[in-house]
């Protein structure tokens, strides 16, 4: 099955390692901008790809994060990415990819939820909203997204980009991505084992407040895996990439230390 990807390239061409870069919902490739511009990745090909049928892309044939992780496997081994880094249903794809075998190197997950109870009660009622109203919960929900940029700690250059960005997204196309995620949150009872058991190094970083988050026993796990690295911002974020960029570049950076 082939989609077409919209890309964003950094780096040189020729470089030894590679790594993918995969936004979350609504968003768009740009969301890595200030995170491929750091000094911590000059010397490293990067790739950042928006998730097909996100903000305004053309929309897969099948929307389950188990379909995207291979097409993001596919586009992986194109681009010769030894490192995956996902953010939010970014992340939910890198972690299917490594769970599924579909990708074996170094994985960031930024701000990923593993299961419903990391994501707010608000977002489900969306989901479950949209099953009797057709697309009028989505749209409501990217208007609500578009006006809560204004928190966000980024330029206001980068604050309308977002806004526009955000926009772009289709409520029909929308719709069915963000009920194939929330399906996906509870495919598999015990997620963060799952993780663990995939054995591949993984490091996940979230904000103290803003992104969702892990549940105690999740954490739990995590943490006694030895193959698992979690990370804490502090402070309040609701757009990772792009409100903490040097941040990110630097566990991208740790990650690649690990192919090497």
């Amino acid at each position: 099955m082939s989609v077409e990807w919209d890309l964003i390239r950094s780096g040189p061409e020729d470089a030894e390692h590679g790594v993918l870069l995969l936004p979350g919902g609504m968003c768009a490739a740009s969301s890595y901008g200030d995170v491929m511009a750091q000094p911590a990745l000059q010397r490293v090909r990067l790739v950042a790809g928006t998730l097909p049928g996100h903000a305004g892309t053309p929309p897969p044939d099948d929307f389950s994060i188990e379909n995207y992780a291979r097409l993001a496997a596919d586009l992986a081994k194109q681009h010769r990415c030894d490192v995956i880094a996902g953010y939010s249903m970014g992340a939910s794809v890198a972690l299917e990819m490594a769970a599924s075998g579909a990708f074996r190197g170094p994985v960031v997950l930024i701000g990923i939820s593993l299961s419903p109870r990391d994501d707010p009660a608000f977002f489900h009622a969306i989901v479950r909203l949209g099953k009797s109203f057709g697309p009028l919960p989505t749209a409501m929900f990217i208007r609500m997204t578009t006006l809560a940029v204004r928190m966000a700690h980024v330029s206001d250059e980068r604050r309308a980009q977002l806004r526009a960005e955000f926009r772009r997204n289709d409520p029909r196309v929308l719709r069915h991505a963000l009920s194939a995620y929330r399906d996906y949150l509870s495919s598999h009872p015990l997620p963060a084992e799952r993780l663990c058991e995939a054995h591949v190094p993984t490091w996940l970083v979230h904000a103290e407040k803003g992104d969702g988050g892990l549940t105690d026993a999740e954490r739990g796990t995590l943490d006694a895996c030895p193959h698992t690295t979690v990370m804490t911002i502090p402070g309040t974020s609701y757009l990772l990439p792009d409100e903490q960029p040097e941040r990110i570049a630097e566990v991208v950076s740790s990650a690649l230390g690990s192919v090497r």
